[in-house]
């Protein structure tokens, strides 16, 4: 039975990480999927608050375990976040969040985050996690240069009368489908592990009929033409309709990545002190995202509203173009353990698909140059007070 000191700073700490999780959703999980659908006017700002609530907490209890793992353990070596130093990163962090929030700045909280571990951890005498660093380092700066290159690419193509509407949206759903088939969820293997639809259909397919070990190939083409069949027949039917559907199940994957990957920021400083007093890594996932939805439901529509409207004016060509490389990149994030900012995902790609059809002409680059800006200094801020704050302590 634990001491009643470790109780109440356990307590303690899950009110602060409930807290990061409210901010989370009321910021970057809760505001980015659904901003570019926003944008192109197919669900209102309310209304996609509710349902990235919704979404975003199903995606951090069952795919949030990676990158909590490794915020909590992987960032910082030799050293084990004390529960005192936990609660000042989530303090910290979230408090450079909540500012974003008021200000309509999306600041990143990947960034905050990892900047206040990484801060403290050195302070505390942990060596540098290099090989971590570089992993973070590529994705985040690759972060724009793909996105934002996929996004053009992508509304490039839409945009173009040789490829109507009847058959690049079907192409691109067979694309998304066979995306989500791997996807890798805690719901489709053992307790501990994650596995894929495509890995537990082909398990059950190479059971009934020889498959020569191409099991998982043979299931990721099924999801293929289901999802390009059933939208291009929904396409034949209504094309304005069948496009504004699809959006929103683009956005729907990406929120469901966000709850995946933001939940980790919210409760994975604080995995070290949940396992010594035997909290299950499930509950702690839930318990985060319940805090997420409670911020997407309470706190999302002012930050989906700005980045909606404030970077430019989105249409449902260029929202689709926007949200695609989203979901791919936070799936890529997710797989490798990776913290990352779905600001950052979302703004690059809208950028984008913006330079694609408007030459930059919708896009506001003081806004962007002031969010970029927003970005690095709240990494170098976190990282700075958190390592001066507990340089000076352990000094004295």
């Amino acid at each position: 039975m634990p001491d009643p000191l470790t109780l109440l700073l356990v307590a303690l700490a899950a009110l602060v990480s409930l807290f990061m999780a409210w901010v989370i959703g009321a910021g970057s999980a809760g505001a980015t999927p659904f901003a570019p659908a926003v944008g192109a006017n197919a669900i209102s700002v309310l209304r996609a608050a509710f349902v990235v609530g919704l979404l975003a907490f199903l995606g951090a209890a069952v795919q949030g375990a990676s990158i909590s793992a490794a915020v909590g353990r992987g960032l910082v070596h030799g050293v084990t976040l004390s529960p005192m130093a936990a609660v000042v990163v989530l303090l910290l962090a979230g408090g450079l969040m909540a500012v974003g929030i008021a200000t309509g700045i999306p600041i990143a909280t990947a960034f905050t985050v990892t900047g206040a571990v990484i801060g403290i951890g050195l302070a505390l005498g942990g060596t540098p996690a290099w090989a971590k660093y570089q992993q973070v380092g590529a994705v985040w700066l690759l972060t724009p240069v793909v996105g934002g290159g996929v996004a053009y690419g992508l509304a490039r193509i839409l945009s173009r009368e040789w490829m109507p509407e009847r058959l690049s949206i079907p192409l691109l759903a067979g694309l998304v489908g066979g995306v989500v088939a791997n996807v890798e969820l805690t719901l489709f293997a053992p307790p501990g592990e994650s596995g894929s639809l495509a890995t537990l259909v082909g398990s059950w397919l190479a059971t009934a009929v020889p498959t020569f070990g191409l099991e998982r190939l043979l299931v990721t083409a099924l999801a293929v033409v289901a999802a390009t069949l059933v939208v291009g027949l929904d396409v034949r039917r209504d094309e304005t309709g069948a496009m504004n559907r699809f959006l929103l199940a683009l956005g729907s994957l990406v929120a469901f990545s966000a709850g995946g990957s933001q939940v980790g920021l919210a409760v994975g400083p604080l995995l070290p002190l949940f396992d010594a007093v035997a909290v299950p890594l499930t509950a702690v996932l839930v318990g985060g995202g319940v805090g997420i939805l409670i911020g997407a439901w309470t706190g999302a529509p002012r930050m989906i509203k700005s980045l909606s409207q404030d970077y430019s004016s989105l249409g449902p060509r260029r929202a689709i173009s926007a949200l695609i490389p989203s979901f791919l990149i936070a799936q890529v994030a997710v797989l490798l353990g990776v913290p990352v900012s779905f600001n950052e995902i979302v703004v690059s790609a809208i950028v984008g698909s913006g330079m694609a059809i408007t030459g930059g002409a919708g896009v506001s680059r003081r806004k962007l140059l002031r969010t970029v800006g927003a970005w690095i200094g709240s990494f170098v801020l976190a990282f700075g007070i958190g390592f001066g704050l507990y340089s000076g302590l352990e000094a004295l």
